[in-house]
C-alpha cells in the first residue's frame, strides 16, 4: 500500500516537471522569436549601410546625373563686333569694330560665372564751343568683364527654338580708357567700374562640342569726365559744344568651344 501510494506522488512529480520544463522552454523559444521579429522589423525600417546616400532627394540625383551627362563644365569663346556710345559720347565717339574673350564656368545647367576681356580702338572728334575749333583723335578703350550669366529653360519651346541656349547675364566691369588727339601733345587715360547688363543666344555645332553666341550687352559707367565741357588732356582751356556723358553698348558674335 505504502510502495502504491510512493510510486503514484513520484509519478505526479515527475508531471509537474515536465510541465515546468515545458513552460520555461516555450518562453525562452517566444522571446527569442520575439527579438527575432523585433530585429526583422528594425532592418526593414532602416539599414545604416543600404540605405544610405549622398543625395538627400532623388531630385538632386536626377539633376547631377544629367549635369554630367548634357552640361558643360566651362567654355571659350573668341569675339568679335561692334560697338557704340550713347548721349554726349554718340557724338564725340565713332562706333568701331571691337574684339575679345570670353571664359565661362558653369555651376550647373543654367548658371554659369563669366570672365571676359574686350578692347578697341574708336576715331574721336571733339568740337568746341561756336563751332569754332575741332580736334580729332583716337580713344582706345578697354574693359574687364565679371558678369553671371543665367540660361533659361526651352524645353517647353518648339523642337527648332529647343535647341537654342538663350541666356541673361548681369555683372561688373572695370572699364580703361585713353585720349589721343592730333592738335595736342601727350595723351589723357582714366578708368572707372561699371554695371553690365545684356541677353544672348548660343547655337550648338558640331554635336554641341562648339557653338556660335550673338550677344549684345549694354554697359552702365561714370567716367571722370562724366557732364564736363572741357576737353581731355587740353587744360581746361578749350570749351566743348557739348558735355561728355554717355555709356556704350556691344553686339557682338561668338565662336566658342564646350569641355
Amino acid at each position: 500500500m505504502k510502495t502504491t501510494k510512493l510510486f503514484s506522488q513520484l509519478g505526479l512529480l515527475a508531471a509537474m516537471s515536465c510541465f515546468g520544463l515545458s513552460l520555461v522552454f516555450s518562453n525562452t523559444a517566444h522571446a527569442a522569436d520575439s527579438y527575432l521579429l523585433a530585429q526583422t522589423d528594425y532592418d526593414e525600417a532602416y539599414d545604416p549601410f543600404t540605405d544610405y546616400s549622398e543625395f538627400d532627394e532623388e531630385s538632386d540625383e536626377e539633376a547631377d546625373i544629367n549635369f554630367f551627362r548634357n552640361g558643360r563644365f566651362f567654355t571659350i569663346g573668341l569675339a568679335g563686333g561692334m560697338r557704340g556710345f550713347t548721349g554726349g559720347f554718340g557724338d564725340a565717339f565713332d562706333p568701331a569694330p571691337s574684339f575679345g574673350i570670353f571664359l565661362s564656368y558653369f555651376f550647373d545647367l543654367r548658371l554659369a560665372l563669366s570672365l571676359g576681356f574686350q578692347t578697341g580702338d574708336h576715331k574721336v572728334t571733339f568740337t568746341t564751343d561756336n563751332q569754332s575749333n575741332t580736334y580729332n583723335g583716337n580713344l582706345s578703350l578697354t574693359s574687364i568683364n565679371f558678369d553671371l550669366k543665367y540660361y533659361l529653360n526651352t524645353q517647353n519651346v518648339t523642337r527648332g527654338l529647343a535647341d537654342l541656349n538663350p541666356y541673361i547675364l548681369g555683372g561688373m566691369g572695370q572699364f580703361s580708357r585713353t585720349y589721343t588727339l592730333a592738335d595736342l601733345d601727350g595723351y589723357s587715360r582714366d578708368s572707372t567700374m561699371g554695371f553690365n547688363f545684356g541677353a544672348g543666344v548660343e547655337i550648338p555645332l558640331m554635336r554641341k562640342k562648339a557653338y556660335l553666341g550673338l550677344q549684345a550687352v549694354y554697359h552702365y559707367v561714370n567716367f571722370g569726365d562724366e557732364n564736363k565741357m572741357f576737353i581731355p588732356n587740353a587744360g581746361g582751356t578749350e570749351r566743348l559744344d557739348k558735355a561728355l556723358e554717355g555709356d556704350f553698348y556691344d553686339f557682338l558674335a561668338i565662336i566658342g568651344m564646350n569641355f
